[in-house]
């Protein structure tokens, strides 16, 4: 069930990858909901997804604790 949510929230985060403000809105609603082992999964996920969209490197801000 955990591993759901995991691949759900990067459903979703590639789904509203369109506007930076609704992303990074998306990321702290995971980042909420998620394990402590899944978030560093979603991080090294974002470092990816976010290569070569400046627009949403904002957005691993919220996964440095």
């Amino acid at each position: 069930m955990a591993r759901a949510m995991l691949e759900y929230t990067k459903t979703v985060l590639q789904k509203v990858s369109f506007d930076a403000k609704l992303f990074v809105k998306e990321v702290k609603k995971a980042v909420s909901r998620l394990l402590p082992e899944e978030i560093e999964e979603l991080r090294i996920w974002l470092t990816q997804f976010t290569h070569d969209k400046p627009e949403l490197h904002q957005s691993l801000l919220y996964l440095k604790a």
